[in-house]
């Protein structure tokens, strides 16, 4: 099996679409993969995580109007564990981009915590080395 299929297959079993209140599309799943590839690419430390990506519609049977579209994306596991985001628009599609955008930002900002944690531990250890030294 070429390589870049082996790696295609890997991410759909580690992400997990579901269809709640809509007919399965396949469309839809190949494009929700799709988007999420880009963050895969972007954080490889997701690789372990699981993702559940839920896409729903949502109508009211009392009140007539457009229908709404729902897409819940969660992480679970790994370094980016319990992350969580939903977006609703009038087309799926707008509601996944605003998803994809979303969790960008939530993951790049994980990121930065860990990075600004790890530098301040760094310090925090140069720190009492030096003291250590400085006593002696």
């Amino acid at each position: 099996m070429h390589e870049k299929h082996k790696h295609k297959e890997m991410r759909k079993t580690m992400i997990h679409v579901i269809f709640k209140n809509l007919e399965s599309s396949p469309l839809a799943r190949e494009s929700t993969l799709e988007r999420f590839a880009v963050i895969l690419d972007k954080f490889p430390d997701l690789e372990k995580s699981r993702i559940k990506i839920t896409l729903e519609m949502k109508n009211s049977p009392i009140q007539a109007g457009p229908d709404l579209f729902s897409v819940k994306a969660q992480i679970s596991g790994g370094k980016y564990r319990n992350i969580r985001v939903e977006k609703s628009a009038q087309s799926l599609y707008i509601a996944l981009a605003d998803v994809i955008d979303h969790m960008l930002e939530l993951l790049n900002r994980c990121g930065d915590r860990n990075r600004v944690k790890a530098r301040k531990n760094a310090r925090r250890f140069n720190f009492n080395v030096n003291l250590r030294l400085n006593e002696t």
